[in-house]
C-alpha cells in the first residue's frame, strides 16, 4: 500500500512531499467545486429553457390554433346542440385559453424551480467552509529528538546539517 505521492504508507515523508501532496489535494479540491458549480448552473439553465419552451409553447398554442380550433370547435358544438353560432364560437374561444392557462401555469412552476436554484450558493458557501477547515488547520508540532540537543557542541553543525537535509 502506498500514499497518494508514491511513497510507502507509515514511512516518514520529506515537508516538500508533503507540501506536494497538499497542493495536489488542494488543486483536486478547487477542480472538484468548479465541476459542482458547472454540474448545478447546467441543471438551473435546463430549468429556465424548460420554463422558456413551456411559455413560447403556450403562446404558440394560442395564436395559432385559434382560428382553426375555434371554427372546428365552434361548429362541433353548433352541429351537437343546435345552439346559436356565437355562443358555440364564445366556447370554443373558452376552451383554447383555458388550454393556454395550462401551459402557462407549467410554465410557472419550472421558472419558480429555476429562481430557486441555489447552485452558485451552494458551491459559494462550500469554498467557504474548505477555507475555514483549511484556516484553522495548524501544524502538529514535531516531538523535540533529545540526541540533537544533548550533543556536544562540536557535533552541532552536523547535526543542523542532516535535520534541513532530511526536511527538503
Amino acid at each position: 500500500m502506498s500514499a497518494p505521492d508514491g511513497s510507502p504508507v507509515g514511512a516518514e515523508r520529506s515537508i516538500g512531499q508533503l507540501f506536494a501532496s497538499a497542493t495536489a489535494e488542494m488543486s483536486a479540491l478547487v477542480h472538484d467545486e468548479i465541476a459542482l458549480a458547472k454540474a448545478q448552473l447546467r441543471q438551473d439553465v435546463k430549468r429556465g429553457a424548460t420554463s422558456g419552451g413551456a411559455f413560447t409553447a403556450a403562446g404558440a398554442v394560442l395564436l395559432f390554433s385559434l382560428p382553426m380550433l375555434n371554427f372546428a370547435l365552434a361548429y362541433g358544438i353548433h352541429t351537437w346542440t343546435d345552439w346559436n353560432l356565437a355562443l358555440c364560437f364564445l366556447l370554443s374561444f373558452a376552451a383554447n385559453v383555458l388550454i393556454a392557462l395550462v401551459l402557462a401555469l407549467i410554465g410557472l412552476v419550472f421558472a419558480k424551480k429555476a429562481k430557486k436554484g441555489k447552485g452558485p450558493q451552494r458551491v459559494a458557501a462550500s469554498v467557504k467552509e474548505s477555507a475555514g477547515v483549511l484556516q484553522k488547520a495548524k501544524p502538529h508540532p514535531r516531538p523535540a529528538r533529545p540526541e540533537l540537543t544533548e550533543l556536544p557542541r562540536d557535533r552541532a553543525p552536523e547535526a543542523i546539517e542532516a535535520v534541513a537535509r532530511s526536511t527538503s
